[in-house]
């Protein structure tokens, strides 16, 4: 019974979290406009970046990542259940990205959870972490596509848990991770087919 009330306190407060929609907030605050109305609809980084420019663009980015790691991390130096394996650490993480994406307090709108799953990451494996933020920043500034640089990114983000030899719970979480974040990058594809997609300027 503990452990089902730590396993319960870990998701509801990573989700809680996680639905503290940062980008629709910075925009509300400074210009008092919807952001869901605007481009894309996300509340995301890039989305923000077409409102307010390259330095919220990256305000935001270091926000939802900071979201995305303090569950996680709190989560792995508190929670005691099922440690060995780290299973909590995984399901606060799936429960950040979740929020980003289906935000309680925006009627289950929101972002595309990229950031916020890159700071999951980094709190679960800090390599693993910077080394797709690396192939983030690369992919992106030679395609000039940041949904591009975002899903390759993730992408490989399992093989590189694997290859540091992080728990497996790690590597199953990167992986449905990717294919979520992918998933909520659907429209993006298709545009990216058809070169209809948005170029970082």
């Amino acid at each position: 019974m503990e452990n089902f009330w730590e396993i319960a306190a870990v998701i509801i407060s990573s989700y809680l979290i996680g639905s503290v929609p940062t980008g629709y907030i910075i925009v509300k605050t400074f210009t008092g406009q919807d952001i869901r109305t605007i481009g894309s609809g996300s509340t995301g980084a890039t989305n923000v970046k077409r409102v307010m420019g390259k330095k919220w663009f990256f305000i935001t980015m270091l926000l939802d990542a900071l979201k995305g790691a303090l569950p996680v991390v709190l989560t792995i130096l508190f929670a005691n259940s099922y440690k060995e394996i780290g299973l909590l650490p995984v399901l606060a993480s799936v429960a950040v990205i979740i929020g980003h994406s289906k935000s309680i307090f925006l009627k289950f709108t929101g972002g595309k959870s990229v950031a916020s799953g890159i700071g999951t990451i980094l709190a679960l494996n800090w390599q693993v972490g910077l080394i797709i933020a690396a192939v983030w920043a690369v992919i992106t500034f030679v395609s000039r596509y940041v949904s591009l640089g975002s899903m390759i990114a993730l992408a490989v983000s399992p093989f590189l848990m694997w290859a540091f030899h992080a728990p497996v719970a790690y590597i199953y979480y990167c992986a449905i991770g990717a294919l979520y974040i992918i998933y909520l990058h659907r429209t993006n594809i298709f545009r990216l087919v058809k070169g209809e997609e948005n170029k970082v300027r």
